[in-house]
């Protein structure tokens, strides 16, 4: 038997507009599907697309149709990611597998274009759904999951701070294919700490004239989450 608790779901997921520094995470609309469309216009597309449920949009229709669906969705709930200074949505990410009762949510269905990948951007777009979770909904547990054998995700999932918990073999059939899922979380007593640790890398002290960052995060958080 785990520790006793007291704890009931302190918020209700809902449409919300979070705001940081370079972005803000709006609910998914008919609006966002132009900026959308073109964020996904890139040369390697399909290995962007590679692990999602989903192919790259064929034309603008084929966007405008996909945003339609998704915008009525409550679980996945999508969020547009668009850029402080320009207004315009460089990619679009989800909150997912919403658990109220144990106080559990996932971030999923992402896609970060190549204005804000490997970038503050996503990092930002990845840290208000965190503090959404923990200091908005006051839930106890935020999800990462990803393809096994998707090797970036994993990468990512550490780096931002997320302990790997294991294998999950035969979890899903995504596009006709058998997977075995990765699970990652941090929960709330990560939070404190990685909250702080984001806090100092976003800083914009904390990049040099070229953008490029002076401490990294695994080292503003204080080392990798411990299981």
């Amino acid at each position: 038997m785990g520790d006793a608790v007291n704890w009931a779901a302190r918020g209700v997921l809902g449409p919300v507009v979070l705001q940081g520094r370079y972005v803000r995470l709006e609910p998914l609309v008919a609006g966002h599907a132009v900026d959308l469309f073109e964020a996904a216009q890139v040369a390697d597309a399909a290995e962007r697309f590679r692990w999602l449920p989903e192919v790259p949009p064929r034309d603008p229709g084929d966007m405008q149709d996909w945003v339609a669906q998704k915008a009525l969705s409550a679980d996945p709930l999508f969020f547009a990611v668009v850029d402080q200074a320009t207004g315009r949505a460089l990619g679009r990410q989800a909150l997912m597998r919403n658990d109220a009762a144990n106080g559990v949510i996932e971030i999923g269905n992402i896609y970060w274009g190549p204005g804000m990948a490997r970038s503050a951007k996503a990092t930002e777009a990845l840290f208000l759904f965190m503090q959404h979770a923990f200091d908005g909904l006051g839930y106890r547990r935020f999800e990462w999951k990803c393809n096994d054998e998707n090797g970036p995700s994993k990468v990512a999932a550490l780096r931002f701070g997320f302990a790997a918990e294991g294998v999950f073999r035969q979890h899903m059939i995504v596009k006709g294919s058998s997977r075995d899922t990765a699970w990652f979380a941090m929960i709330d007593k990560d939070w404190p700490r990685l909250k702080a640790g984001y806090a100092a890398w976003l800083d914009p002290a904390n990049f040099a004239a070229d953008g490029g960052q002076l401490r990294t995060l695994q080292d503003c958080c204080g080392g990798p989450t411990a299981r």
